[in-house]
Formats: C-alpha cells, structure tokens, sequence
C-alpha cells in the first residue's frame, strides 16, 4: 500500500473516531512528506470517502424503513382481513341468532295455541263432596 493511500486511511478512520491528536499527526507527516500543496489532496480524499459512508449508510437506512414500511403494510393487511372475517362471522352468527329467534316466535306461538287449546277445553265439574275423598285417595294411588 501507498504511504498516501495510508495516511488517508489512517485520516478517515482518525476522524470516525473523533481522534484530534491522531488527525494532527497524520496531518503532519503528510504535509512534511508531500508538501503543504498537497494537503488538499488529503482532506478532499478524506471528505470524499466520508460522504460515500454517509451515503452508503443513508442507503442502508432507506433500505431498512423500506423493509419496515412493507412489513407494516402486510401486518395492516392481515389485520384488515381479520377484521372482515370477524365482519362476516358477526353477521352469520346474527343471521343464525334471527333464524332462531324467528323459530322460538314460531314455538313459542305454538305452544300458546296449544296453551289455548288445554285451557279452552271445559272443565270438568268436581265430585260430590260425599265421593270427594274416595276421588282424592284414588289419585293419589294413581300417581
């Protein structure tokens, strides 16, 4: 490796690191090396390789809310559909509820005119008092 190639990696990471003394020194040795003329040619190295980081990095970071975004948009989806099958259970289970409700109307109507019909019958008249008891004792017998 290059003795500039060096010292301009030795800069970047010196300045990734926030390292003042380190940056100084490699500054020094370049300047005593190369020239003061030439000291551009180590900070333009250097700023350029850092805007490449940063673009890199904000490329990186574009990538990952992308990924994020999608998983975000694939949980909404699940979550919408989900709600919409609990739509339309709710609604056959209303549906079951109203049929149901329908078909106890419909007994329960029945079981009133069946109600009417025993309650329409006549009723019969009650013994003479004098055969009461025999009448009372025979049902008790029977049930």
């Amino acid at each position: 490796m290059l003795l500039k190639n060096h010292l301009i990696e030795v800069f970047k990471q010196a300045s990734l690191e926030n390292n003042f003394l380190l940056k100084e020194n490699v500054v020094l040795k370049w300047v005593h090396r190369f020239g003061i003329d030439s000291l551009n040619d180590l900070l333009i190295h250097s700023s350029l390789e850092k805007e490449d980081q940063r673009e890199e990095e904000n490329q990186e970071h574009i990538s990952l809310i992308d990924e994020v975004h999608k998983e975000n948009q694939e949980q909404i989806k699940l979550e919408l559909s989900k709600t919409f099958e609990n739509i339309e259970e709710t609604k056959m289970e209303s549906n079951g509820l109203e049929t149901a409700r329908g078909n106890e109307i419909s007994s329960k109507s029945q079981n009133s005119n069946k109600i009417n019909q025993f309650t329409e019958t006549p009723k019969l008249p009650l013994p003479y008092i004098k055969n009461l008891r025999k009448w009372i004792n025979n049902d008790k017998k029977a049930s």
